[in-house]
């Protein structure tokens, strides 16, 4: 190690024992009691599930920053607790040096370098702050407190643990855009407007209400009621398909003018199928956990979808649809934003089971990571020609960025299909896939592969599989007749 190295390591270590002897000698008062709350509220992170927790009760960018910052979150942990700290073992402070008052009952005992608490707070505000400005300057506060608590208020850690925490943070935080693009927030284009009448009230208008969609307790019957009073609201019945009992309450009714929904994707394929087929304009009101479809419309709560339908403002957009053939009974479903086959389909089955004891997020994370790990290559023929898949996407529309992690949707009527497969005939191909998802050379990998078609026949030559549309898993078949409507739905929209 040359002499400037070890000289600058001594100033920084005489500057750390400065900036401790200035903190241990403030004078006591309120705030340190509930910086220390503070400081033990971060352990495990528990503060900033609290935070997500609050934040994803939100639709739109405060959602998409509570799941930004918990990736964060796991990527800082992993980066300070994992690497950092077994490569650079370093002496805690002396207890002596801290008041008796500031104390920890309970002193780690890993090493000083860096601070894991300082990492994750600041990864999880950074993370928030791309994806909502406003909820990141409520989080900086708070980000900034818990490390200094955690830190030098507290005696265990070194002032440059604390700011080399922070930095890992900050730069995990901002490396989450490597792998998962921020969204712009702009809707989808499409060429085609739509004539649709003017549903002032909602007066002959049927409303699909599923309060269940969403967060628990957000029931968005009364924000429906209060847009339009006039409409019919229909809930969806667990005894019967929502297809089936929609399109016999429209029979009953007579006179229906448009559709709306309040609910989550699963939901609003259902509707959205039944509007295609009668020809019924829609109205979309997001009320599910992410809102795909209504982020990429554009209709970003009820006021949105109000405005739209009050003055007749809508389009036309593409839909998805797949003909599922099993025992010679053929079966066919709509989808407005994906559908799958493969580890998928087993994904979500496992994530409702796992759903009946724990919250939605850690058991699709569970599911995922069991079903990842007993995968099974799938042996097919895609349009005519034989392969082997470890799991197949198929996008209504075109979606964007290429590779593993589609986001968005540019344009809503482009009239074809974002297919995208991983292959399983090629040797190490999980292996290779994982590098060259980490390394962002998908679009070079010979293992994934990506098309735009119109259409794709998908014939399963080891047995029957079921087939995952918007989240909802579908009936078992042996071969898929996956094809794009073109502007085959009417949308309010402004």
């Amino acid at each position: 190690m040359s002499h400037q190295l070890i000289r600058a390591f001594r100033r920084v270590g005489r500057t750390d024992r400065a900036l401790m002897r200035r903190s241990a000698a403030l004078p006591a008062s309120k705030a340190d009691d509930a910086l220390m709350t503070l400081s033990r509220s971060a352990n495990k992170s528990r503060l900033w599930w609290g935070v997500a927790a609050l934040l994803a009760t939100r639709q739109g960018e405060t959602r998409r920053a509570a799941l930004r910052g918990v990736v964060a979150i796991a990527g800082a942990s992993a980066a300070a607790n994992l690497i950092g700290k077994p490569l650079f073992p370093r002496r805690r402070p002396a207890e002596e040096e801290t008041p008796m008052r500031r104390r920890l009952r309970k002193r780690p005992t890993s090493s000083s370098f860096p601070s894991g608490h300082s990492a994750s707070a600041a990864a999880f505000a950074t993370a928030v702050a791309m994806e909502s400005p406003r909820a990141g300057l409520a989080v900086a506060p708070l980000a900034l407190a818990v490390a200094y608590s955690r830190g030098i208020l507290t005696g265990v850690h070194w002032p440059s643990d604390v700011g080399v925490g922070l930095g890992i943070g900050v730069g995990v935080g901002l490396a989450t855009r490597h792998w998962w693009p921020l969204h712009d927030d702009v809707p989808g284009r499409t060429a085609h407007d739509a004539d649709a009448p003017e549903m002032v009230d909602g007066e002959d208008m049927l409303a699909v209400v599923n309060p269940n969609s969403g967060v628990a307790g957000q029931d968005p019957t009364e924000d429906v009621k209060f847009a339009w009073p006039k409409a019919t609201l229909l809930y969806p019945d667990p005894e019967q398909g929502l297809r089936a009992q929609l399109e016999a309450e429209i029979d009953a009714r007579g006179t229906i003018r448009a559709l709306a929904v309040a609910g989550g994707d699963g939901t609003v394929a259902a509707v959205a199928s039944v509007a295609a087929e009668r020809d019924l304009p829609l109205a979309l009101v997001p009320a599910g956990t992410l809102n795909h479809f209504a982020r990429d419309v554009g209709v970003s709560s009820m006021p949105d979808a109000d405005a739209a339908t009050e003055v007749g403002n809508a389009v036309r957009v593409d839909l998805g649809e797949v003909e599922i053939d099993g025992t010679g009974d053929a079966d066919h479903r709509w989808f407005v934003n994906t559908a799958s086959l493969g580890g998928y389909p087993e994904m979500v089955r496992l994530r409702e089971k796992l759903q009946e004891k724990h919250p939605k997020w850690p058991s699709a994370a569970i599911a995922l990571a069991r079903t990842l790990r007993h995968a099974k290559p799938l042996t097919v023929r895609l349009n005519g020609k034989r392969t082997q898949v470890w799991l197949l996407f198929v996008g209504n529309g075109t979606y964007a960025p290429k590779g593993f992690a589609p986001s968005r949707r540019p344009a809503l009527d482009t009239g074809l299909l974002d297919i995208r497969y991983l292959r399983a005939d090629l040797p190490y191909s999980r292996a290779r896939f994982l590098l060259a998802m980490i390394t962002r050379s998908l679009a070079a990998s010979h293992v994934y592969q990506e098309l735009d078609l119109p259409e794709l026949d998908v014939e399963l030559l080891d047995g029957n599989r079921r087939v995952a549309t918007d989240g909802e898993v579908g009936p078992l078949g042996n071969r898929f007749s996956f094809r794009s409507r073109p502007r085959a739905l009417t949308l309010y929209r402004l």
